[in-house]
């Protein structure tokens, strides 16, 4: 164990001690429990599978607990920090870097050569890699994330177009006529507090975004500059509302209205835009995946995979759990219950997801999809990013100072990665 990772379990067991560790069920007489984390609303749609699982599995029992998206990451360093981990977790897949560093989860790479069940080759290549850490498989993805466009067919056909934008000048134009009169109608929705559109711009570019093996941040570079220039240049020309996502209120009712034609978001927004618009305009909005600056291009590859902690003492028991929701008919059971979607290709052939045409943009996205650097440090930075990029399209930066502050925002993060790096140590958080 390096020095920070004992630091950090031993402030964290001072606080603990005394403390009962919440969400542990009881152990029923004659069975072994698996006590399994979920954050958000995936636990809710989990269990719902897992009687299957029990059955399977005689005298096995997963204990489910539900941990809120704000309080998850803090609640899974005082887990380890305890020596109270669960044997499995749901981990978002930007959070794995974090848990290798301190050597708390396990490496999966010769239980995934012997199953039958999880096949490398047929998973989204860049979802996959966002788990392999130099060299070494941690987790098993559960289901994706990612980014692009939504829009209004009927808006861009009253300016002339039957198809969506191919690239990012086709784009703008589209935006340039659809903005009219100026700050009544919009473009596209960016909300100023969301990093994930700049993100999605970003990892479009042939740059990386941090340097030398993560140690320094990369935003100075012609491919970074480029994206923030495009992004800044939408509210510049008023093509984006100057707001954020608190001030949009109602994004659904908002894109109705046409208050904005495109909205570059995520899966949940095909089960939400079913949801909030009236019948009569369920024909009038579509899905498409990211135009880039020359062509179709790149977005994010998000989403959680299923890892299997080092201090579990039921790590078969664990792996056979994700080897069951990792099975292409349970995936599709996932979907439908929550509509999350699955991270294999040959899950996409269920007819839930082969036969909607909202779906098939984000099929064709994944196969465009980019992980961000595996770094500890990286949720952190690209909340900075942000935080200067939105500085940049109220006025205050221009483009080369935003990106050399994001820069020096990086670096003041990486820098104890750094020093553990030129030091021969593990990088750690």
């Amino acid at each position: 164990m390096n020095r920070v990772a004992r630091l950090i379990r031993t402030a964290a067991a001072l606080a603990l001690a005394g403390a009962a560790v919440t969400g542990c069920a009881k152990q029923e007489e004659g069975t072994r429990t698996l006590q399994f984390w979920t954050i958000g609303r995936e636990g809710e749609a989990v269990e719902k599978l897992l009687p299957e699982f029990e059955r399977e599995h005689p005298g096995l029992h997963v204990s489910v607990q539900q941990l809120p998206l704000t309080a998850a990451h803090q609640k899974l360093l005082t887990a380890y920090a305890g020596d109270s981990t669960p044997d499995i977790t749901q981990l978002g897949n930007t959070w794995v870097p974090e848990l290798v560093a301190l050597d708390a989860i396990e490496p999966l790479d010769a239980r995934v050569a012997g199953s039958k069940v999880v096949d490398k080759n047929d998973y989204f290549p860049a979802i996959w890699s966002t788990n392999v850490i130099d060299g070494k498989l941690y987790g098993v993805p559960w289901y994706v994330d990612t980014r692009l466009l939504f829009y209004r067919k009927d808006l861009l056909a009253r300016v002339g177009y039957d198809h969506p934008p191919r690239d990012w000048n086709e784009w703008q134009a589209m935006m340039a006529k659809l903005s009219q009169p100026p700050g009544k109608t919009f473009g596209v929705l960016l909300p100023t507090n969301e990093f994930e559109q700049l993100l999605a711009l970003s990892l479009q570019q042939d740059d990386p975004l941090l340097r030398d093996d993560g140690r320094y941040g990369n935003f100075r570079s012609a491919g970074f500059k480029k994206a923030l220039t495009f992004y800044v240049s939408l509210f510049k020309n008023k093509q984006a509302p100057m707001m954020t996502n608190v001030g949009v209120g109602n994004p659904w009712a908002a894109f109705g209205q046409g208050f904005y034609t495109f909205y570059l978001s995520g899966p949940w927004n095909i089960g939400e835009f079913r949801k909030r618009l009236p019948p009569e305009q369920q024909g009038d909005w579509a899905t498409t995946p990211l135009p880039g600056p020359t062509g179709p291009g790149a977005s994010n590859a998000g989403g959680s995979s299923l890892v299997i902690f080092r201090a579990s003492r039921h790590k078969d028991d664990a792996w056979a759990l994700i080897e069951f929701l990792s099975r292409p008919t349970i995936q599709e059971r996932f979907y439908q219950i929550l509509g999350d979607m699955p991270p294999r290709r040959s899950s996409w052939e269920a007819p839930a997801l082969r036969n909607d045409d909202k779906a098939a943009a984000f099929r064709e996205q994944l196969e465009r999809v980019k992980p961000t650097p595996p770094v500890a440090e990286w949720e952190r930075i690209i909340t900075e990013m942000q935080l200067v990029a939105a500085q940049a399209a109220h006025g205050d930066l221009t483009i080369d100072e935003a990106a050399a502050e994001i820069d020096r925002r990086a670096d003041r993060l990486l820098e104890k990665r750094r020093w553990m790096l030129d030091h021969g140590h593990k990088a750690s958080p």
